[in-house]
């Protein structure tokens, strides 16, 4: 496990952290570097088990750490009337923008909309579902969950759902920053909203081409507890062992989990 020493701060990330790799690695499906993307499949599956099968709607979602991608929104998108990204590095939330703008030199996401497209039955719908994502998209914020305000200067009215994949473990220092974070992300959410978050279990670091980054080592109670101490039911939780291969192997498990914020 490593030590508080070698967390991975937010500077760092501005200044390190290359998107453009991170979506070659980790959100290509079929290529060299990536090939099957076990991780990325589940991750999709589950969000349509949530959002589609599990009918979970509403009229505003708020995704918490976008990064650079717009996979974990494409089942959500078909739920929600108006979505906000957010992200804390410019350079993710750059490349964000040239994707809902359709600018030269944005990620391909064709065959993971494709991917979602078929789960929902019908494949061929994929240019229809990223007009739809793109519409729905209404802004694209910093976010800080290390704040009170995570969206500060903005300000937002509460949301139906929140949504965070992948985000807060990379984010967070420790337990104590972990679970402050979970209650920082709280504020955004109406009472009876719904927080729909994947998270990676027992993992301490990922890699982005040659540059290591951090990744706080949790495991699956410690989740649920954080989840609780932040005035959240939990009612969906689901574990799933990785057997990836590649750059993935070292990969513990994932862990989904949908939890609704109680009332105070």
């Amino acid at each position: 496990m490593d030590s508080p020493a070698s967390f991975t701060g937010g500077e760092t990330y501005q200044k390190d952290f290359d998107p453009a790799v991170y979506l070659q690695t980790y959100c290509s499906f079929g290529s060299s570097l990536c090939p099957g993307n076990e991780i990325l499949e589940l991750i999709l599956k589950t969000l349509f088990k949530i959002f589609i099968s599990g009918g979970l709607k509403g009229d505003t979602l708020i995704d918490i750490g976008s990064g650079p991608t717009i996979y974990q929104l494409l089942s959500a998108c078909e739920n929600f009337k108006e979505i906000v990204a957010s992200d804390y590095t410019e350079q993710n939330r750059r490349e964000l923008e040239k994707w809902l703008k359709k600018e030269p030199g944005a990620f391909d996401w064709t065959p993971v909309v494709k991917y979602v497209c078929e789960l929902e039955g019908d494949r061929e719908r994929w240019d229809e579902k990223e007009e739809k994502l793109r519409k729905k998209v209404k802004q694209v914020l910093k976010c800080d969950v290390s704040k009170s305000n995570i969206l500060a200067p903005v300000s937002l009215p509460q949301a139906d759902c929140l949504l965070s994949t992948l985000c807060l473990e990379a984010a967070c220092k420790d337990l104590n920053s972990y679970h402050a974070a979970l209650k920082n992300i709280s504020s955004l959410l109406k009472p009876g909203g719904h927080l729909v978050m994947v998270t990676v279990l027992k993992e301490t670091y990922y890699m982005v081409g040659q540059r290591r980054f951090s990744c706080l080592y949790l495991e699956k109670e410690s989740v649920v507890e954080g989840l609780r101490a932040a005035g959240f039911d939990v009612q969906y939780v689901e574990v799933t062992p990785n057997s990836s291969e590649g750059t993935l192997a070292d990969l513990e498990a994932v862990m989904s989990v949908a939890a609704c914020k109680q009332p105070a």
